[in-house]
């Protein structure tokens, strides 16, 4: 096991915190490893929000039901044109070892969040300041970036454009601070556990890889006397049955995700401990375009996606658990009309009919199959899934090889694009359509597949400099219609948040984004 040595001040005080299991220490499932404990570093998954969001807080924060509160900045204002925001910070918000969260941290952690070298996949969030993307490209330094320090506890952020939801963007991991003092100490090495400091409601006090890590309450969290868990433990758990054993034996208090197929078995015998509702997620499949991948063919991608029956995935593969679906923005997007992608309200026959003879035009048949590697990330569902879309292809002669690994693997191909086909799902940061289509322009790390369309990339370059509600409406919907149109990736359904929740658990609240900060929640020892 791996521990920090505990300096300074905060020593004496952290020693005094129990490091083991108590009632006042909460148990969580998560679905795999953190991927890295600097919050520019992340690969994306839902785990590490879990995780990050605890250690870290950004000048916005999140509230039990998601909603949006003040968090290192205790207020904030904004210009009359919409381009300049200026954030006062708390003077008591400080780093686990005691130093101050100044302005300065925050300058730095932007400056390195869209610095091409931090290669962050989401840089792109961070787009809407002034310089954002042209740092990113590569065509500017990170120190023109329109953000400034006045003062220690005063943070000016200028934009490119008007960006109304600025807020809800600052509540994401990828705005949390760094500490500057350790950085320029350290380097590259300040996350390791002798040196990290965090500014949340919890710190790190040991990480033992693929078993868990374990949290300590940050003393020195500017709400600490709110926070009522002595620490958390975090446990990778990517086989879901595994995950609901511990949760039954009482080893963990939250499962953050559950076997959909079960969900019937599960409300018999967990009742209210099973939580279902539906969140603004979509789960698809991406569909690699860059050049020696047969998907780089719109043909190819069009067959694949014609000869899907997204409703099976979703009533059967996983017991209407989920909502089928063929748009990347999920129904209920606030101020957004899901599109549809053309072709798929014929038939299943007349879709199979369309679709072999668009491979056959691709230079695809009886003599020349179309062979594909398909990659999920290790679960059951995730395997039953690709096993029925395999079954779905199969007709028209596709070959289809299946490669699985545990999620941080699996999302380190992604990154690479080291795939033909390959599972991946984007739950919102915040509730607006941009949030899932930024992830298709062509400078957006999350953009799997390397879809290229000068059209795309135009419209939602547009929309963002568009002021009108109604015509940046028009224009994301528009948007939405041309990727369809290219079949940049197969959505498959619109996921929902599953979690076993433990009576013993109060102060959990289910919320649209799925995410649930530890320093709300507390432990009734007697359920």
């Amino acid at each position: 096991m791996t521990t920090f040595k505990l300096r300074g001040p905060v020593a004496a005080l952290l020693l005094c915190l129990p490091f083991a299991a108590s009632a006042a220490t909460l148990d969580i499932g998560i679905q795999g490893e953190p991927s890295s404990l600097d919050a520019a570093g992340v690969n994306g998954a839902v785990l590490d929000n879990d995780v990050l969001g605890d250690l870290y807080e950004g000048l916005v924060t999140l509230g039990p039901e998601g909603d949006y509160r003040p968090g290192v900045a205790r207020d904030w204002s904004v210009s009359d044109d919409g381009l300049v925001w200026t954030f006062e910070l708390r003077d008591n918000a400080r780093w686990s070892d005691g130093e101050a969260v100044t302005a300065e941290d925050f300058v730095l952690a932007f400056q390195r969040v869209l610095d091409p070298a931090t290669a962050s996949v989401y840089a792109n969030l961070l787009y809407p300041i002034r310089g954002g993307a042209a740092i990113n490209a590569g065509e500017a330094a990170p120190e023109s970036l329109g953000v400034r320090a006045d003062g220690e506890h005063r943070l000016v952020i200028e934009l490119a454009h008007p960006t109304p939801w600025l807020p809800t963007l600052m509540a994401h991991i990828v705005a949390s601070p760094v500490p500057a003092h350790l950085l320029r100490e350290y380097g590259s090495d300040w996350t390791d556990l002798d040196h990290i400091a965090t500014n949340g409601a919890f710190t790190p006090h040991s990480w033992t890889s693929h078993d868990h890590l374990a949290a300590v309450k940050n003393p020195w969290f500017h709400a600490a006397d709110g926070v009522a868990l002595d620490g958390v433990n975090y446990y990778p758990v990517e086989d879901l049955n595994s995950g609901l054993a511990r949760f039954q034996s009482g080893e963990l208090e939250i499962m953050r995700d559950f076997d959909a197929n079960r969900l019937a078995w599960l409300r018999d015998h967990l009742g209210d401990a099973v939580h279902l509702h539906n969140q603004l997620a979509t789960y698809y499949y991406a569909l690699n375009s860059r050049p020696g991948h047969p998907t780089d063919d719109p043909r190819v991608r069009e067959a694949l996606n014609l000869a899907l029956d997204r409703d099976i995935i979703a009533n059967k593969v996983l017991s209407g658990a989920v909502t089928a679906t063929d748009a990347l923005v999920p129904a209920g997007t606030s101020g957004y009309t899901s599109q549809t992608m053309p072709g798929l309200d014929a038939d299943r026959q007349a879709r199979l009919a369309r679709a072999r003879t668009l491979l056959a035009a691709a230079g695809y048949g009886a003599d020349n199959p179309l062979r594909l590697a398909l990659r999920y990330n290790a679960r059951d569902d995730h395997r039953r899934i690709a096993v029925a879309i395999a079954a779905m292809w199969r007709p028209l002669g596709i070959e289809v090889a299946m490669v699985n690994a545990e999620a941080s693997v699996h999302y380190a191909a992604l990154a690479e694009g080291d795939f033909d086909v390959a599972r991946a799902s984007w739950v919102a940061d915040f509730d607006d359509a941009s949030n899932f289509l930024g992830i298709l322009t062509s400078d957006s790390a999350k953009n799997y597949g390397d879809y290229d369309s000068a059209e795309f990339d135009a419209l939602m370059a547009e929309s963002a400099s568009e002021r009108d509600p109604e015509a940046r409406q028009a224009l994301l919907e528009q948007a939405e219609r041309v990727a369809l149109g290219d079949y940049a990736l197969a959505p498959i359904f619109s996921d929902a948040a599953r979690n076993l929740v433990s009576p013993t658990v109060e102060g959990w609240a289910d919320n649209a984004i799925n995410r649930h900060l530890s320093r709300w929640i507390s432990l009734d020892a007697a359920p």
